[in-house]
């Protein structure tokens, strides 16, 4: 029937895509976008190399993210391998997450409040 001719094509396409997702990571995220910025819509390999060679802390956070995003597809593609396969980072967002709210102590008794973010990428 046409239903299950289109449900196998949907789940072939799906097959292709590997997600992953990393939530309440403590770092604001106008500093995470930054690093998001510069691996969005590069090859796997390429991203890899950007952000281990990136000085910055989210970096470190976005690489671990990428390879869980591998292994996702891996466990997926258990006979294709990631060297042939093109894979590329197709889609990267970063939300803003909780924050957190702290007092800071401010002249003449008053306080100023602090706000600790987190992201969801």
């Amino acid at each position: 029937s046409r239903k299950k001719q289109m449900a196998d094509a949907i789940k072939e396409q799906k097959k292709q895509i590997a997600f992953a997702k990393l939530n309440n990571c403590p770092t604001s995220p106008r500093k995470m976008r930054l690093v998001a910025d510069l691996v969005r819509g590069e090859s796997v390999e390429k991203a890899l190399n950007i952000l281990k060679f990136s000085q910055k802390e989210a970096s470190n956070r976005l690489e671990k993210l990428l390879l869980s995003a591998i292994a996702n597809w891996q466990a997926k593609n258990e006979d294709a391998d990631v060297e042939s396969a093109e894979l590329f980072v197709k889609e990267i967002r970063v939300d803003g997450g909780s924050m957190l709210k702290r007092l800071r102590p401010a002249p003449q008794g008053r306080a100023h409040r602090i706000r600790k973010r987190s992201n969801h990428v």
